[in-house]
């Protein structure tokens, strides 16, 4: 999809491919690792004076004295008293050892060729020290390597070459001793820890709940983790590639070849290990896979923690040290529940909110621009790592990665603290349905399908060139619900807008018929994807209280808000979600809206249809990124008429949204009438606001609305507390359709109401009268958007409006009224 990247160094595959003709040991060829041997004898005798002086500098390095030091064999066959080692502690005496023959140190030819050829299951059996009959064997792989000798203790016992980077040698040690290696290179000599000296870094718990795919914090096991392991600092490398013949590390450490750092196979999990002495954050790596067919891949780490900026591709050692300020909002943040609380949200696409801001400039002004518009929430569209920009984030190859254009993983870790701190809520886009095909990344990762599904009908996504998760196998599904929890734990994440629910539901999704097969049941639901779903829901509230899910569902799927246990009438359980986006709504208001006024009243059943099914789900009202790009015109540009009439038509119709039942969400730009559609390349047209633009207190007016709306929305409990109850919400007049005229009443638990009128006629109605309980003294003017100072006529009711006692639209008592043109007033009890 994207351009392989340049600045990791040489590229891995091309590294590898060159590396592996010059060494690799074909089958049964004893004549080809003769000559490879020959020739490396060769290469050593050339370089033996320069290797003699290096020698000595290394032993200086490692706090040799200038003494010269006789060998381990030296000192065992006389030089010291007997039964006594060099350290002066006892040794077992050679009397009462048993007679053995010596085992020779060397590799056999199997598992030398195994090795050469990255398909060796379980390196550490074979490398590293182990006893064998006559002592110790110790077998190092170093390609590239002139020397290599032992430490232990005071003792250095220089290793056999056996060639092709194997060196071995037998001491005659009772058991396996604490020691390192000295590693002579042609321009360098190198102390380090033997990584195969240490046992396995995951324990049974976590391969039994990987095996089960129960791991719900999955990213503390799988990924390359900082860690000291057996008193020894470094990095765990571990990775699920059930189909691999063989699994390597590869990074900036080894220069792009992996031959010398081989993984083990735990076992049936298809879960690969090596910890790695001496490696730290900010390495770059990737692990070098050789497929089923003998072929080699480098793929970034599924569960890399972070990555390098795109378009470059390796992931990177990440080591988090943030300290969290959040601690009061996350104590209050479970007090109601998402569906019973204010919930007005700002979506932003941050690379292009201020073009050129990193996640720490961002902390510094979206939480002052958001706050001081009096959004309750941000909805971030996605964050994960992903190569396109274009793709906005919906095309994922770096599931527990923060995006990396805008900084490192604390950094955003930063961006949510303040924007916490500021009183403000984090909703991020997270998109389980799909994943590019990117040869680096997810696609047929060990060689064979295993994030997507193994059928390719089912795999390949027909809309997007991508391909689905296959959800019915464990092991994916837990991907997918730790990568859930964990934006929610690690980063403090209060909800995710879950992407293209409806792509996941349906098994025949934009497929036609003979492109999908039923299910069990000769249905068309995937019962694959059912299930996660509501595994993923809820796994999430049980951990993280006070979070919400919201689904992007544009179906009628029965019961996406219901509870999991819950079972409707089509037989299965609710999905769990707390919200939906309700794309009904959106698009039929939208389509009310884009009509000249003197054709609305043909079509008045647009804005209030979706109150027929309001009650149906708990929903949120999404004028989102999809509807102003593409072609589809900014929010402004969709309303006829002139400029004048645009901006009233948007004013209305902002005020008629924030009064309908259901949360708000609102796309950056639209808050200022922007005119232009969003572009990710260049952002919002803030010079619109410029004092020294003519226009800019038409755009001015808009955002000043915006303001007042949320600020009255959130003071008015009418408006939110019984949002999802049929209670909260009663019709004053739904069928005025020749005046283009609707009024409903807005109420909290204890029945105080909040009167909304909208006239989406341009025409001044005076003395419109109104039906209104009788128990309400008198009615003041809370909202206009018509009023002056949004750039409207003036048009107001400035005087507290008293009932009549004269029955109208079905109550005891009326108002008059005047309606201003194109406007939304909202009234509340005086």
């Amino acid at each position: 999809m994207t351009p392989r990247p340049s600045s990791s160094g040489p590229d891995p595959e091309e590294t590898a491919t060159k590396k592996a003709a010059a060494k690799e040991t074909t089958t049964g060829k004893k004549a080809t690792a003769k000559k490879a041997a020959a020739k490396k004898t060769v290469a050593k005798k050339a370089v033996a004076k320069k290797a003699v002086a290096k020698k000595a500098a290394a032993e200086k390095t490692v706090g040799k004295k200038s003494v010269a030091k006789k060998s381990v064999a030296e000192k065992a066959s006389g030089s010291r008293a007997p039964g006594r080692k060099a350290s002066g502690k006892k040794a077992v005496p050679a009397a009462v050892r048993p007679v053995e023959t010596p085992a020779s140190p060397a590799l056999d030819a199997a598992d030398r060729e195994r090795l050469l050829a990255g398909t060796h299951h379980d390196p550490h059996t074979v490398l590293g020290a182990h006893p064998v009959p006559g002592g110790v064997a110790f077998r190092v792989f170093r390609p590239y390597a002139l020397a290599v000798s032992v430490l232990t203790g005071e003792l250095r016992t220089e290793l056999r070459d056996d060639g092709d980077g194997f060196f071995s040698g037998l001491l005659p040690l009772g058991e396996v001793p604490a020691y390192r290696l000295l590693v002579t290179y042609e321009e360098t000599v190198q102390e380090a820890e033997d990584p195969y000296r240490f046992l396995p870094t995951l324990g049974d718990l976590d391969l039994h709940l990987i095996g089960e795919g129960r791991h719900e914090q999955l990213w503390q096991a799988l990924g390359a983790h900082p860690t000291v392991h057996e008193g020894v600092a470094g990095t765990r490398f571990t990775v699920w590639a059930p189909n691999a013949r063989g699994v390597r590390v590869a990074g900036g450490f080894n220069f792009w070849d992996g031959t010398g750092h081989p993984m083990r196979s735990l076992g049936a999990t298809g879960v690969w290990e090596l910890f790695l002495p001496g490696i730290g954050a900010g390495e770059l790596y990737k692990f070098e896979i050789t497929r089923p067919d003998g072929s080699r891949t480098f793929r970034a780490d599924p569960l890399a923690r972070r990555t390098e900026v795109p378009p470059a591709t390796s992931s990177v050692v990440h080591a988090s040290d943030y300290t969290w300020g959040d601690a009061q909002w996350l104590a209050r943040r479970a007090e109601a529940p998402a569906h019973e609380a204010p919930m007005s949200v700002y979506e932003v696409h941050l690379p292009s909110w201020r073009p050129g801001l990193t996640y720490r400039e961002l902390a510094e002004q979206l939480p002052a621009y958001v706050g001081d518009l009096g959004f309750t929430h941000v909805e971030l569209m996605p964050v994960a790592e992903h190569p396109f920009g274009g793709s906005w984030g919906y095309q994922v190859t770096g599931f527990y990665a923060p995006t990396a254009r805008l900084g490192d993983p604390d950094d955003f870790k930063y961006l949510v603290d303040r924007l916490h701190q500021a009183g403000i809520g984090v909703l991020m886009d997270w998109v389980p349905a799909h994943f590019p095909r990117d040869d680096w990344a997810l696609a047929e990762f060990d060689g064979r399908p295993l994030y997507e599904h193994s059928d390719p009908l089912r795999a390949a996504h027909p809309d997007w060139g991508t391909l689905e998760f296959d959800f019915g196998r464990r092991e994916v599904r837990n991907f997918l619900v730790a990568n859930a929890v964990y934006w929610c734990e690690e980063f403090h994440i209060d909800g995710l807008r879950v992407d293209a629910v409806a792509s996941m539901l349906y098994l025949d999704y934009s497929r036609e018929p003979g492109q999908w097969t039923p299910n069990e049941h000769g249905g068309r639901e995937n019962l694959d994807a059912v299930a996660f779903l509501q595994e993923m829901n809820a796994t999430v509230y049980r951990r993280v209280p006070g979070v919400v899910t919201v689904a992007e569902e544009s179906t009628a799927w029965d019961g996406v808000t219901r509870a999991t246990h819950h079972k409707g009438p089509s037989g299965f359980g609710g999905l769990g979600f707390g919200l939906k986006w309700n794309m009904g709504w959106m698009h039929d208001s939208l389509q009310y809206m884009s009509h000249e006024p003197v054709h609305r009243k043909y079509h008045h059943g647009e804005m209030t249809f979706s109150m027929v099914y309001a009650y149906s789900e708990n929903y949120v009202l999404p004028i989102s990124h999809d509807e102003v790009v593409h072609g589809k015109r900014s929010l402004v540009s969709k309303m006829p008429g002139d400029w004048w009439q645009q901006r009233a038509n948007l004013r209305a119709y902002l005020g008629f949204m924030w009064a309908h039942p259901g949360k708000q969400l609102l796309f950056m730009g639209q808050e200022f009438a922007q005119g232009a559609e969003w572009s990710e390349a260049h952002g919002p047209d803030w010079w619109l606001l410029d004092p020294e633009y003519g226009a800019a207190a038409d755009h001015l007016g808009v955002r000043d609305l915006v303001r007042d709306l949320n600020a009255a929305y959130r003071a008015t409990p009418a408006l939110w507390r019984c949002d999802t109850h049929p209670s909260g919400f009663a019709w004053v007049v739904g069928d005025a359709a020749e005046d283009n005229v609707l009024a409903f009443l807005r109420l909290d638990a204890d029945g105080a109401p909040l009167l909304a009128v909208s006239n989406f006629a341009p025409v001044v109605r005076h003395d419109y009268r109104l039906g209104v309980p009788d128990d309400v003294p008198a009615w003041h003017e809370a909202l206009n958007t018509d009023a002056a100072r949004y750039g409207g006529g003036g048009v107001t009711n400035p005087d507290p409006v008293k009932p009549e006692a004269l029955g109208w639209h079905g109550r005891p008592a009326s108002i008059r009224l005047t309606l201003p043109p194109l406007a939304t007033v909202w009234l509340r009890p005086a």
